[in-house]
Parts: C-alpha cells; structure tokens; sequence
C-alpha cells in the first residue's frame, strides 16, 4: 500500500475547502491500494514525511513568502529526513491573494535541498476566491494518488 501524505496551511474558510477538496480528490473510492493521512504543518512530524511516498503541499503566501507554519514545518523535518527520502514526489498549491511566486520560490529551494522532485506546475490560485480552485485542487488530490498507486512516481 501506498502512503500519501497532504500537509495543508488552512487558517481561513478558503483555504478549508482546497485542503478538502485535495482529500477529496485522493481519497476516491476507486483508488484501492492507497493510504492518505493529512495534517497541517504545525502538526506534521518528521516521522510522518519518513513513513509517506509522496506528499501534497498546500500552502498560503503570507507577506511574499510561506507562511511561517509552513516554514516551521520545514524546519523540523530538514535534518532528520534530508537523505532518506530523495526523490519523494511531491505537489505543490498556493493561496495567494496576488502573486504567489515568492512562496513557490521559497518551497522550491527548500524542496531543491531536500532532493525531492515535483511531478506537475505549482498550482497558484490567485486572486479573490473561485470555486473552480477546488475543482482543481479535487483533480490534483486524485491525479497524485493515482499517479502514487499506480507506481507512475
């Protein structure tokens, strides 16, 4: 069994439905051979990166950069994981009200040192909210685990 693992910054009712949605997506009925655990980033352990095959990171851009949860998050999980787990797949969406590149760029050299490798385009949902973030983010939370279960990465 594959094991999937979604880190999510969600403080406001916005960011709530695209977390939702992501789960949603990955925990369809049809993926048989898939485990998915999701937690927010204050909460997330090393131990929980160690034990998952891939990871979806949502994440809010908060003064240009990631918010401080999600930096923190990085921050535990550095040292102890930097060489066991190179290669992890990972995706990437972004709240952000305006331009979101300075949070993506802030989780790409964080992700570059970790040796992981993005399988798709940071999703960057900007602006005043649309419902059809979620519609991507369910089509992101199901392409990731399918793509996990089926060994695609």
């Amino acid at each position: 069994m594959k094991k999937l693992l979604i880190i999510a910054h969600a403080p406001s009712l916005n960011t709530r439905a695209l977390f939702a949605a992501v789960r949603r997506g990955a925990e369809n009925p049809q993926l048989l051979d898939i485990s998915i655990k999701a937690r927010a980033p204050v909460e997330a352990t090393p131990y929980d990166v160690l034990d998952a095959d891939g990871l979806i990171l949502g994440i809010t851009e908060n003064l240009a950069y990631m918010a401080g949860a999600v930096k923190d998050f990085f921050d535990r999980i550095y040292y102890p994981t930097i060489s066991k787990k190179e290669g992890m797949p990972y995706a990437l969406y972004i709240r952000a009200g305006s331009d979101g590149t300075g949070a993506m760029k802030g989780v790409e050299r964080i992700v570059t040192g970790l040796r992981w490798r993005a399988v798709q385009e940071p999703l960057i949902f900007r602006g005043p909210y649309n419902k059809s973030f979620e519609t991507d983010c369910e089509q992101l939370g199901l392409a990731f685990a399918s793509g996990l279960e089926a060994g695609i990465f």
